[in-house]
């Protein structure tokens, strides 16, 4: 019989690059894997890991059992989902009247943890104390391939205007709302009064933002097609409250999303762009077979509520900006 749990580390390794880094995506040691996939090895009796270089790669046999064992997985996430879902309907006062239970694991960029995950984790903690939701944070490509290979169950992810991000077709996208980002200038900016940018404005300022290999770095360049030698990146960070401080210590400005920001200090103000407007639609994702799982819905269910909370939120104060004190 093939360990079922093993396949699924196996497929991390082929997720993630590596048994290092399929390890870190699972939450187990380098080693655990190396025992599972050995251990798959041994009962399959078939090699499914070949050396190449300092590190791994799968045999074709291996990749094999990877794509074959798709729609195995799915199969169960179905059964299972109909098993909570018969198990609930069972209950002397029919379905929902016991708690959720198992787990739910999510993936979120770090604005999505800030702005939606720390209201609704308490709140799922209080209302379904059996339910276990444990939370990773990464960029959208990356969630959208651990929820695509089973390594999450739900990803919170974001897509700035054309910049692509594929979604496979066994995956369901569900859109929360859209999030604004604003320029950040200091107060004594030239253009701080004014009350929009475009992006010829901007074109002879330092910026600070995030790595190249960020779907809002991404943005930033697009913001500028056709604008000669912009943006000129002079400091990077992947923590946005990093962008506030660097910007308030007149080191360059930056493009802030409003979801997860904290309000702005008196010396700074926000102000939005248009043509094009700086705008993320944020979605949550989770695969077709998990789509009956009551866990996974009520943790969708509080994303959805939260993340309507804070686009209200946002929505109501545009600029973000502290009062003068």
């Amino acid at each position: 019989m093939i360990d079922l749990e093993a396949v699924v580390a196996l497929r991390a390794v082929a997720t993630n690059g590596s048994v290092a880094a399929a390890a870190d995506a699972l939450g187990f040691t380098p080693s655990a894997v190396s025992q599972q996939i050995k251990r798959l090895e041994r009962g399959t009796r078939v090699a499914l890991l070949e050396r190449a270089g300092r590190g791994v790669v799968l045999t074709d046999a291996g990749r094999h059992l990877v794509t074959s064992s798709a729609t195995v997985l799915a199969d169960l996430e179905r059964l299972e989902a109909d098993l909570h879902l018969a198990g609930g309907a069972a209950g002397p006062e029919g379905a929902g009247s016991r708690p959720v239970t198992g787990e739910v694991r999510v993936g979120a960029f770090s604005t999505a943890v800030r702005g939606i995950l720390v209201d609704v984790l308490p709140r799922l903690r209080a209302e379904h104390p059996e339910l276990r939701v444990p939370t990773r944070e990464s960029e959208p490509w990356e969630t959208i391939a651990l929820v695509a290979s089973g390594q999450r169950d739900l990803g919170i992810v974001h897509r700035w205007g054309a910049v692509a991000l594929a979604m496979p077709d066994h995956l369901i996208e569900t859109p929360l709302f859209t999030d604004v980002a604003d320029v950040i200038l200091r107060r004594d900016h030239p253009l701080a009064d004014r009350t929009e940018l475009e992006p010829v404005d901007l074109a002879d300022e330092e910026w600070i933002a995030t790595f190249d290999s960020t779907i809002c770095r991404q943005w930033l360049r697009r913001l500028f097609d056709g604008v000669s030698n912009a943006p000129r990146i002079v400091h990077e960070s992947m923590e946005f409250e990093n962008h506030l401080e660097l910007v308030r210590a007149g080191l360059g400005v930056a493009l802030v999303p409003r979801m997860g920001r904290p309000v702005l200090h008196p010396e700074l103000v926000a102000i939005p762009t248009v043509r094009p407007a700086s705008t993320r639609g944020v979605s949550a994702v989770h695969r077709r077979s998990q789509a009956d799982s009551p866990a996974l819905q009520v943790v969708l269910d509080a994303v959805r509520q939260a993340a309507t909370q804070g686009a209200v939120a946002a929505g109501e104060s545009t600029r973000r900006v502290a009062p003068v004190s």
